[in-house]
């Protein structure tokens, strides 16, 4: 079998950022794929379940509420590897196009007080697993880290 593409970045290289891992064609329209690097892969501790269920929850409620965007939103979810999360979108993106939706995503989350939606035994299969101030924590580390001063670094795959 060949290797997925996912699996031909240099991980010991990638850097926190926001980055395109693919683009596909689903009956003709363009799904574009986001890689949201919140921690250095294989060189910090990846993210505990709590805060990235916490972060999932409450960026699927942003992405999917955001007038401009909700309608192409088509997935947000965590990596299996704990160090980021997927974004899907419809439409052939860039991550500048997505910028301001990311960055929108990552204050609702470090200004969020109160109940964390979804987080109940009706609406969620694992709801007491949730850290809101671990999720602001890594909210606010990646904004500052990646979006305080984007570059090319920071939105291309190393080589």
């Amino acid at each position: 079998m060949e290797k997925i593409a996912s699996f031909q970045i240099d991980h010991l290289r990638l850097l926190p950022g926001i980055y395109v891992s693919r683009v596909d064609r689903a009956g003709g329209a363009a799904v574009t794929t986001f890689d949201l690097r919140f921690t250095a892969p294989n060189r910090e501790p990846v993210m505990g379940t709590a805060e990235i269920h916490a972060i999932e929850h409450l960026g699927a409620t942003y992405l999917r509420n955001e007038p401009a965007w909700k309608d192409r939103v088509l997935y947000f979810g965590p990596m299996g590897c704990r160090t980021g999360f997927y974004l899907l979108m419809a439409g052939e993106l860039q991550p500048l196009d997505v910028f301001d939706l990311v960055r929108g995503m990552l204050d609702f989350i470090i200004a969020f007080e109160g109940d964390i939606p979804g987080a109940s035994a009706r609406d969620c299969g694992n709801h007491l697993d949730m850290n809101l101030s671990m999720a602001k924590y890594y909210a606010r580390r990646y904004r500052a880290e990646v979006f305080g001063r984007i570059d090319e670094t920071r939105m291309r795959y190393p080589d």
